[in-house]
């Protein structure tokens, strides 16, 4: 399906590096201007430089004089208004809109595949063109009398004017979800962490209650539900033994602090072996 973003009497070269950059993201390359103030415009150092590396874009980007240049092999054209007209095609919002275009499209492409269709007539090849306004006065109402349907983004009703660049942004994302979007980005690969089993956490929550109280930050006479919670805390975040590692090491340097009170809580006799010697150079 062929997909066209016309810009009509473009006033601001940056809009259509804009316009550009938002194109790409999506994966639609067919921009045609129309009559924009700046002949040179897609030369122009602001467009190239708000283009942002989409210079594949502009490079196919066309300029022509009439709006009916523009439309040559478009079959279904969307307005972009933000105010709607008295008279005119129908206002939606473009994620309903796709929705029921896309679904007209494909019924016509099971008919004509079906054996009780006509083979002679293949399912018509649709061109959707997405048209927008001069940032002055944006769209003329005799260009949107021409089209199928008004689009109208969603958005504050205190607020509701978007420059092009993002409005084009949001109707090229709405329309690649509707087309079936990107596919998902590959998954992170897995990490080969070990996770630390209830010795070692138990372990380690004996030695970092004994820097805490070295630090005077924890009353061995009134602990509270401190350690309970440090044990909740790190059973939440199922640690590896990487990160064990590195909390006993730190428990360890606070211990060896010049000054610091020591105090030895008893370790039962099935932790002892789980509770290795660690230092900075083990901590990762």
């Amino acid at each position: 399906m062929q997909t066209r973003f016309i810009l009509i009497q473009t006033s601001h070269a940056g809009n259509v590096g804009a316009a550009a950059r938002a194109m790409k993201t999506m994966g639609f390359d067919d921009l045609v201007l129309v009559a924009p103030r700046w002949a040179n415009v897609l030369r122009r150092e602001e467009t190239i430089q708000r283009a942002s590396g989409a210079l594949d874009v502009l490079e196919k980007c066309r300029i022509v004089d009439t709006l009916d240049e523009a439309l040559d092999g478009m079959t279904h054209l969307c307005a972009t208004a933000m105010t709607p007209r008295d008279f005119g095609p129908p206002t939606t919002t473009p994620r309903e809109h796709f929705a029921q275009l896309v679904a007209g499209m494909q019924a016509d492409t099971q008919q004509a595949a079906s054996p009780a269709g006509d083979a002679a007539q293949p399912a018509a090849q649709t061109g959707v063109g997405f048209l927008f306004g001069s940032e002055r006065f944006g769209m003329r109402n005799e260009d949107v009398y021409r089209c199928h349907a008004c689009l109208s983004i969603p958005s504050n009703p205190q607020f509701g004017s978007l420059n092009i660049g993002a409005a084009l942004q949001v109707v090229a994302y709405d329309w690649r979800l509707a087309l079936g979007g990107f596919s998902d980005a590959p998954p992170l690969p897995q990490s080969n962490a070990k996770l630390a089993d209830a010795a070692q956490v138990s372990g380690m929550l004996t030695h970092l209650e004994q820097a805490l109280v070295a630090l005077e930050f924890l009353d061995p006479a009134a602990p509270k539900k401190l350690m309970p919670r440090l044990n909740a805390l790190f059973n939440r975040a199922a640690v590896t033994q990487e990160e064990i590692h590195i909390l006993r090491g730190i428990a360890k340097s606070i211990l060896q602090l010049p000054g610091v009170k020591q105090f030895t809580k008893s370790t039962p006799a099935s932790l002892t072996s789980a509770v290795p010697e660690f230092d900075r150079n083990t901590s990762g």
